[in-house]
This record gives C-alpha cells, sequence and structure tokens, in this order.
C-alpha cells in the first residue's frame, strides 16, 4: 500500500494541516526558505521515494512567488520518487483561460504545462473560474465546489429576511444558482460588462425585484471589488434592505474591502483558500473529501 502524507506550502499552511488531520495522515518534513532578493528554495527532509505526496500550495497574491514555490517543490518531490497531487484551492491565472483579445497569452495553458514539466500527475482545486479551464491541462483534474460549504455558513451567520441570491454576471451564475437553490432563496442573475483594457466594470441598471428584501451577492472571486460593488450599488438603489457579498476566493486586492464598505455592503464572507479577514468558511473538509477518493 503506497503510503500519503501531506505537505503545506507557506500560502496554505493551516489549510493543510486541516486537511492531512482530517484525512488521518501525516505531515511530511520539508522546508521552504525566501530569500531577501525574493528567490526561493525548497529542501526536503526526509524520504519520498514511492510515497504519494498531496502538496497543497493556493497561488493567491504574490502569485508568481507562490507559483513557483509549488512548482519547485513538486519536481524535488517528483525527482526523488513521489507521486505528486497539486491541491491548489485559489488557481491563479485561471481566469486567463483563452484569448480575449487579440495577441494576448492563454496564461493558464502555460500554467498546466510547467505544472506538467514539474512532476504534477493530478491538480484538485476549489471552484475554478470557469470548468473550460480544466481542458487546458493533460492530466487528470477536479474542481471541488465549496458552494456546500458557503450555504451550510451562510444559514447560520447570515440573517436574511426574504432573501435573493444575484449572481453579479452570466459567468459565474451557474455556481450562484446553486447557492440559492440549496438556501433556498429566490436568484436573479444581473448583466455586466468589463472593458478588456481598462477594465472598467458597468452592471447594466435594469429592473430587478428586491425592494424590501435581503440581498446576497454571491461570486467565485472578490479581486478589486469593483463586480460585487457594482451589483450592490444596483440593489441597494432599487431598495434593497441589506447586501451581503459571499465569495469562494477573497483576494481583495486595491483596497476592495473600503470599496465593498463605501458601496453600503453589510457583511463580507469568503472561504479559507485564500487566507485573511473575511475566511470565515473553512473548505477542508470538502478538499480531504475529494482526496479520499483518489487511488494510485
Amino acid at each position: 500500500m503506497v503510503e500519503k502524507l501531506v505537505l503545506g506550502g507557506p500560502a496554505s499552511q493551516d489549510l493543510a494541516k486541516a486537511v492531512a488531520e482530517k484525512l488521518g495522515l501525516g505531515v511530511l518534513n520539508a522546508t521552504f526558505k525566501a530569500f531577501p532578493d525574493g528567490e526561493s528554495k525548497f529542501t526536503l527532509d526526509e524520504k519520498v521515494s514511492g510515497k504519494s505526496i498531496f502538496l497543497i500550495q493556493s497561488t493567491h497574491p504574490p502569485v508568481d512567488q507562490h507559483l513557483f514555490q509549488l512548482l519547485t517543490a513538486s519536481h524535488k518531490l517528483s525527482e526523488d520518487g513521489a507521486r505528486v497531487t497539486a491541491v491548489v484551492p485559489y488557481l491563479g491565472y485561471a481566469r486567463q483561460d483563452k484569448e480575449f483579445l487579440p495577441g494576448e497569452g492563454v496564461t493558464l495553458g502555460i500554467i498546466a504545462h510547467l505544472m506538467r514539466s514539474a512532476g504534477v500527475r493530478r491538480l484538485a482545486t476549489v471552484d475554478i473560474h470557469s470548468a473550460e479551464g480544466l481542458s487546458l491541462f493533460s492530466f487528470p483534474t477536479y474542481s471541488v465546489s465549496a458552494i456546500p460549504s458557503l450555504v451550510e455558513y451562510a444559514r447560520s451567520h447570515v440573517r436574511a429576511n426574504d432573501p435573493v441570491v444575484i449572481a453579479p454576471d452570466f459567468g459565474g451564475s451557474k455556481r450562484t444558482e446553486a447557492f440559492a437553490q440549496l438556501y433556498g432563496a429566490k436568484f436573479l442573475q444581473l448583466s455586466k460588462t468589463r472593458d478588456r483594457s481598462s477594465g472598467e466594470v458597468k452592471v447594466d441598471d435594469s429592473k430587478i425585484d428586491v425592494k424590501g428584501k435581503d440581498v446576497l451577492i454571491v461570486d467565485d472571486i472578490i479581486s478589486t471589488g469593483g463586480t460585487v460593488k457594482a451589483a450592490a450599488e444596483q440593489a441597494l438603489r432599487q431598495g434593497a434592505k441589506k447586501v451581503s457579498a459571499i465569495c469562494v476566493h477573497g483576494l481583495f486586492v486595491e483596497g476592495a474591502e473600503k470599496k465593498l464598505k463605501s458601496a453600503g455592503i453589510d457583511q463580507i464572507i469568503s472561504t479559507n483558500t485564500v487566507p485573511g479577514e473575511f475566511s470565515k468558511v473553512d473548505v477542508s473538509e470538502a478538499i480531504a473529501a475529494h482526496l479520499g477518493t483518489l487511488d494510485e
């Protein structure tokens, strides 16, 4: 029987420990070191030949540093005879899964190539931005859903009167609709346009039935907060009583928190795929449940 171990990268130490505990697995002894000039080094502290390693490392900001740590660890593990499953709760560059403008590189395809070259045999992530992106990988991939965990948390921590769940755009509407069904709320989808050059977001100001109701805006990622801010402002203009923002991956860059609060958002909730102030929902159980099904 192949021995299985968990290795947590610098971006996901606590999450890796929680997954290991739920699976009843040991934690691999290894050292990640970052030098003052930004370079990284990875050192294995025990033999791994013939073992199966769940390498858990999100690639949230600083994205490139966390990605390189993942690749160097995977390469060394593979080189020393381990079978590597990369568990990347937040997969950076997943939004760049196609050529949106002429001449753009499909960055997720490059990530897929780098992972394969670094010895990754399988990939597990959480709520990848678009399922189409999984097709860019030449090895088995799986996207775990955090929606049931978010719904469970929202039921006990979000006091909503006559709730309405809103998808701020079409891209994440299926995920948000699943949240609404599990939560037992009405589902609405807004229409959004984004200028691919400037990044400016505009939400169509059409009539929506939210007057006197509590709104939950659910998306996969909150990055700068522009999309959710625009959706919240529209809901409040049309009479929503209260607005909460819920996401799987909370990056909250470029003053997103301040932006969301200034828009009148009452509560912000995200998962621990990206550690932070609003990471209130633990996805370790969902990840462990998937990893527990994998055979060598």
